[in-house]
């Protein structure tokens, strides 16, 4: 009996020392590099933009935007409801289409604050791959993909700032958009 309650607590044991690591893993995950780090962001109020809003005339709607920086960088369209991963010699490695959240960063210059490999969403979907990039009037914004894979439209009653995007979306912005990565958010 002894050899055998003992192999039992040995393995709640391990069992104990793997859920601890992995909720410190988590922690770690979800805390800014900088804990004094803010976003720079210029003051204005939130709004949802309109789908398919103007363009450059003659421009596709997948091309880049012209305003939209230089360098490595992620650009996120608001009346295009797109995102363009920018490589090295402003390269296009991928973009797509995201469904904007009810609260909407101004158009400027970020840097990812923090990343989470997965939570709840402030709409209460699981999400995964979130990352994020700025806060307006105390709603955090950023980037995630929902674990179920929809992309409803959000509720226009709550303020959320999750941009949604499919999986396979959120699998290239987690590898490209590491902490401190630049975002750039244009009209």
């Amino acid at each position: 009996m002894a050899r055998s309650s003992s192999g039992f607590v040995a393995g709640l044991t391990a069992a104990a020392v793997v859920a601890v690591g992995f909720l410190a893993y988590q922690a770690s995950a979800t805390a800014p590099a900088d804990l004094s780090a803010k976003a720079k962001a210029p003051a204005a109020s939130p709004s949802v933009p309109a789908p398919g809003g103007p363009r450059q005339p003659g421009r596709s709607a997948l091309a880049l935007p012209e305003s939209s920086g230089k360098g490595v960088r992620v650009v996120y369209a608001l009346s295009e409801r797109r995102v363009w991963l920018v490589g090295a010699k402003d390269k296009v490695t991928r973009t797509f289409a995201v469904m904007p959240s009810t609260v909407n960063p101004p158009p400027g210059t970020y840097a990812v604050t923090s990343r989470s490999s997965t939570v709840a969403g402030s709409d209460g979907v699981q999400i995964e791959h979130v990352v994020r990039f700025a806060n307006v009037g105390g709603v955090t914004i950023g980037f995630s993909a929902a674990v179920n894979g929809t992309l409803p439209t959000p509720d226009p009653a709550r303020k959320t700032g999750g941009i949604r995007m499919k999986r396979a979306d959120g699998d290239a912005m987690w590898l490209f958009a590491t902490v401190n990565s630049k975002v750039v958010v244009v009209p």
